[in-house]
């Protein structure tokens, strides 16, 4: 890694104490600043860590409304978040060496122009071309807008508690799902997606404009990028994109009966295959493969998979059980704005009472949270309702918000122990997991679900037989709301039987949820005491190699005797 010759950073950097220097290549300087820049750099720092995510959670959360006004299929729908993690995740490989080189606000703007640009044209367009364009676009501008918020943010606090800005410009992200969720259906009614297209617009500006008026801090310039860089990028970005398609369409089209799905999955396998061995091989790698092989950090990016994984109980589980049901968006505005101040509670802990020496505990106490959520919510029954659900989605909420300052905050100090050279490493790992492990979550509790549904249905169409008296009861029950429409008999008893019929598949569908949520528990409480484990290790070892040093001690002391 060579340093740019820079006269403006040899400047700067002859000013600041040592402990103002950047910590990582490619990172802002962190200077003390008056009072009242802090605040304009928290507030700056709040709108960029916001704005990044929030376009993403308004289309995921509100998919069937964007499915009528395209007039689109719901296979050609699901493609519009998954092109968003698609783009998000392949930029995310680029963006640190290039914050290195040319710097963080360069790609900022950059990405926001190409974003503006787009939105503004599928605006007047109207079309799923462009409405995939946008979404594209928009996973390119949020890579660099989750780094620059918490950036910002971590120049809000004085020295003592940077630390905090980082944990707080993190879980910011999270917030968006449950904003999106209150707010987006009101903008729908304003003006449908346009409103919401001019609002994800007007948001971007927002952003190019604050990055311009306030500057972060000037970084030391490396000359990082190597050819080699490139090629691996020609390998690794399609393969992740194959693996985000498979993830995100196999439960909608059905991983068994779409060709297409086996074909992008060997393609994904031989293109990320082949991306390993070039960066196993070089001198300089882009991702170093040996350091990440390493136990501590195997251990830290399967914690990282698994929560993820977990947390689809709250996105997919929850919402799609209640959708189920045939509650609507505004029925669960109440829901959603409890896991909102879950959220905001457990980023505020996880940042105030964040301890370097017991980074695993939070990890640990996030899935025990879970874990007891889902099995609360494996309870659930046809009669549930949305304030059912208030606790135990906080618990997940506030465990979501948690656990991801610590679980970075690990592989930060790991690579502050082992060489800065290692941060890339674990920058794009950790963000591929975020990308990704969201989607397999979302992919394994929709084949679970559809799965034990198809097994449920068998077994209660089973017990269901029109020569049990109980049953016919119940078919001319539900056939009598026609009595004053249809004077048939044969067709009101034909609607009778398929009102059972729905009744049936509900039920088997709230079976399959519970089944979901209880896998989703176990997964939780597996990894939690798998955590805990790994925690406690080092102190066991302790022990016992002091309960030998003592025998040892003991035993020399007899045989001098």
């Amino acid at each position: 890694m060579k340093p740019r010759h820079d006269p403006a950073w040899d400047a700067f950097a002859a000013t600041l104490q040592p402990h103002e220097m950047p910590m990582f290549p490619g990172s802002p300087a962190t200077p003390a600043h008056p009072a009242r820049k802090r605040l304009q750099f928290f507030f700056t720092g709040l709108l960029i860590a916001m704005s990044g995510s929030f376009g993403n959670a308004a289309v995921t959360a509100n998919l069937q409304n964007l499915q009528g006004a395209l007039g689109i299929t719901p296979v050609e729908a699901a493609w519009l978040p998954v092109v968003f993690v698609m783009t998000n995740a392949c930029m995310n490989l680029i963006l640190v060496k290039f914050r290195m080189q040319y710097g963080l606000r360069l790609f900022t703007q950059i990405a926001l122009a190409v974003f503006v640009l787009v939105t503004f044209a599928s605006l007047f367009a109207h079309d799923y071309g462009w409405a995939l364009a946008s979404r594209a676009a928009s996973g390119v501008a949020a890579a660099p807008l989750t780094s620059a918020g918490f950036l910002y943010l971590i120049q809000a606090f004085p020295p003592a508690h940077r630390l905090k800005g980082l944990i707080l410009g993190i879980g910011l992200a999270g917030f968006s799902v449950p904003l999106a969720r209150l707010t987006v259906p009101h903008l729908l009614e304003i003006d449908g997606w346009r409103a919401v297209y001019l609002l994800e617009m007007g948001l971007a500006l927002m952003c190019w404009a604050a990055t311009i008026l306030l500057k972060l801090p000037l970084s030391q310039r490396f000359q990082v990028f190597d050819k080699l860089d490139f090629v691996t990028f020609a390998l690794f970005a399609p393969g992740v994109a194959l693996l985000c398609a498979v993830l995100g369409l196999g439960r909608i089209v059905w991983w068994t009966e779409a060709p297409w799905i086996g074909l992008a999955l060997v393609g994904a396998i031989v293109l990320l295959t082949l991306a390993v061995i070039v960066e196993h091989n070089r001198r300089t790698p882009l991702i170093n493969t040996r350091w990440l092989a390493g136990a501590d950090l195997l251990r830290l990016l399967g914690a990282i998979l698994l929560l993820r994984i977990v947390l689809s109980e709250q996105t997919s589980g929850a919402v799609g059980f209640l959708q189920v049901l045939g509650l609507g968006t505004d029925q669960l505005h109440g829901l959603f704005a409890v896991i909102l101040a879950a959220m905001v509670a457990g980023t505020l802990v996880s940042a105030f009472t964040l301890n370097l020496a017991k980074l695993n505990k939070p990890i640990a106490v996030a899935l025990a949270l879970i874990a007891a959520g889902a099995l609360i919510d494996s309870h659930s029954s046809a009669l549930t309702r949305p304030a059912n659900l208030y606790f135990s989605q906080a618990l997940i909420g506030f465990a979501s918000a948690m656990f991801i300052g610590p679980a970075m905050m690990i592989g930060i100090t790991k690579v502050l122990q082992e060489g800065k050279q290692h941060f890339i490493s674990f920058i794009v790992m950790f963000s591929l997991l975020q990308n990704v492990g969201g989607l397999a979550g979302s992919a394994l509790t929709g084949t679970v679900q559809v799965i034990r549904e198809k097994f449920h249905s068998s077994q209660l169409a089973e017990g269901v037989a029109l020569t049990d008296p109980q049953v016919v009861q119940r078919v001319q029950q539900l056939s009598g709301a026609y009595a004053h429409t249809l004077t048939d008999p044969a067709l009101r008893n034909a609607e009778g039987v398929a009102l059972l019929s729905r009744q049936v598949t509900q039920q088997a569908n709230v079976l399959a949820y519970n089944d979901v949520f209880l896998m989703i528990s176990a997964l939780a409480a597996l990894g939690c005491l798998w955590v805990t484990i790994n925690h406690l290790r080092p102190r066991w070892k302790a022990r016992r190699a002091a309960r030998n040093d003592e025998a040892a001690q003991a035993a020399a002391v007899a045989a001098a005797d």
